[in-house]
């Protein structure tokens, strides 16, 4: 077995071969052809995964309330993903900490090099993952931190450029973890759980969170390739702050690929297998 202490072979930034001006990439990111990104079906070209507006939460009318934990109920069970509006997220922080993260990926290498990641935390500036010699990559580059629990959490892995970015993540995660621990709470009640059940069963006061973000850069080729491959998240929940001139996220539904279009300023929710997992027995048990 490979040494987690580094990678198996030279890293490679995605964003230098996209800019080499290469008409072809290298062979090390072309998927097998059944891995490969396929069209919409245009029959499922105006489905959207479910938006939930989290103001009928707070608004004071129970009938209200219930309407939206039941949306929320209904999105969990027969999709795992939803969006949300009137979260609680300022549109300047939203706005903010995404920019921010654009202007770091755009600095020069020198300065992104200095976060160069290991496979032992994966935590800082990174091209890949996993030790395996040889393996197919993704065609992006990414940034990893931890944020919670707090004794993981290390402000020397925080770039320092842009000068504004540890201040906005900071905010941003404050506000995500703030929100998780709203939706951990709808999640329970829907179970018939008590309502801190899943927030005790993450950790309580001690919850873990993390903070990854992804860089797509232009590809020659983006018939051959993915920017993230196929996968589910094996947490809790995964929030995604999607880039709003861009569809790329898809979601596997009843065989089918079907195409995210985000909304302004909302918040993509994707439930992790270990909530799964609790919705699942619980629907085993309705039966």
């Amino acid at each position: 077995m490979g040494c987690a202490c580094d990678w198996p072979e030279p890293v490679v930034r995605v964003q230098s071969l996209s800019e080499n001006g290469e008409s072809i990439i290298p062979d090390r990111y072309i998927k097998p052809p059944s891995d490969r990104p396929t069209l919409n079906n245009s029959s499922l070209s105006d489905i959207n995964i479910p938006l939930v507006d989290l103001s009928g939460l707070t608004n004071g009318d129970l009938t209200v309330r219930e309407a939206t934990m039941n949306q929320i109920s209904i999105a969990c069970r027969e999709w795992g993903f939803f969006q949300v509006i009137n979260h609680g997220l300022k549109a300047e922080l939203v706005d903010g900490v995404r920019e921010i993260w654009r202007e770091f990926f755009h600095q020069p290498m020198e300065v992104k090099q200095k976060y160069a990641n290991l496979p032992l935390t994966y935590e800082g500036y990174g091209s890949r993952l996993g030790l395996q010699k040889g393996a197919i990559l993704d065609w992006s580059d990414y940034y990893f931190l931890h944020y919670l629990p707090s004794s993981l959490k290390d402000h020397r892995k925080w770039p320092d450029k842009p000068s504004s970015l540890r201040e906005l993540v900071e905010e941003y995660s404050k506000e995500i973890v703030r929100l998780g621990n709203t939706l951990l709470e709808v999640f329970s009640i829907n179970l018939g759980l008590r309502h801190d059940y899943l927030q005790n069963k993450f950790g309580g006061e001690d919850i873990g969170a993390c903070l990854r973000v992804n860089f797509y850069p232009k590809c020659p080729q983006p018939d051959l390739t993915l920017g993230l491959s196929s996968h589910s998240d094996p947490g809790g929940i995964t929030f995604l702050l999607p880039d709003e001139n861009v569809s790329g996220l898809q979601v596997r539904r009843n065989e089918q690929w079907i195409t995210v279009k985000p909304v302004r300023h909302g918040i993509i929710v994707n439930i992790g297998d270990q909530i799964q997992v609790h919705i699942s027995v619980k629907n085993f048990f309705k039966m």
